[in-house]
């Protein structure tokens, strides 16, 4: 996992934050063109750290996974595609294009499998009701046996993107805020002061390696 990190980070970079789906929001037998081009205005995904809600504007590099989604074609219509995506000829090309476009510029890695992920017992079964057996959308919620949900589809991305800006100053203002003096068990463990002292400048660095340079932040501010 550290290699494949390090394969995303660059300029001074070298954290990644973990991003998930799940399950995919999706109706059965939709195709991944038609899913996709619905969440062009608000990606489905959400951010896996205990940090506050982010949303994702832009990004520097991913990879990016998407399993148990149809790869069949969606049927083909008279005249020009719908759109870019339903032009594409595989669902590796449809998921590369969808994130070119909304993070254009970004080095993207895209893969597709079949193979959902499977969710039987002892998963914790904490799905809706709104899901059926095989974790897609219902329009209304139905009975299902005491088997659950059985598997589901997902989508997870690792990112190197502006979030990590905020989470990182973040952790440096809660690091910084109390006196590390009164904490006799820091220093029985070997730290110094100035080792600290340091840790913390370098975590400062790291942060300011994710800014995009538009507008001064709220978490710039804070940290100085």
């Amino acid at each position: 996992m550290m290699h494949f990190a390090d394969s995303l980070t660059f300029s001074g970079r070298k954290v990644v934050a973990a991003w998930a789906a799940l399950p995919f929001p999706a109706l059965s037998g939709s195709s991944l063109p038609d899913l996709l081009s619905a969440h062009q205005q608000d990606l489905p995904w959400k951010l896996l750290s205990s940090w506050k809600e982010q949303k994702v504007s832009c990004c520097f590099a991913q990879s990016v996974v998407l399993r148990g989604i149809c790869q069949e074609k969606p049927a083909s219509c008279p005249g020009q595609p719908r759109s870019p995506l339903h032009s594409c000829e595989s669902p590796e090309q449809v998921l590369q294009q969808f994130f070119h476009t909304q993070f254009p510029g970004a080095f993207s890695t895209s893969h597709v499998l079949q193979q959902p992920c499977h969710t039987q017992p002892p998963f914790p079964q904490f799905f809706s009701p709104l899901l059926t057996r095989q974790g897609f959308l219902l329009d209304k919620a139905q009975g299902r046996s005491s088997g659950g949900v059985e598997s589901i589809p997902v989508l997870a991305a690792l990112q190197s993107s502006p979030v990590l800006h905020s989470l990182l100053s973040g952790l440096c203002r809660e690091l910084r805020a109390p006196s590390v003096r009164r904490w006799s068990s820091f220093f029985t463990a070997g730290l110094e002061q100035d080792d600290f002292q340091e840790a913390l400048e370098e975590l400062r660095t790291l942060s300011q390696c994710y800014e995009t340079g538009f507008g001064a932040s709220e978490d710039e501010a804070d940290s100085d």
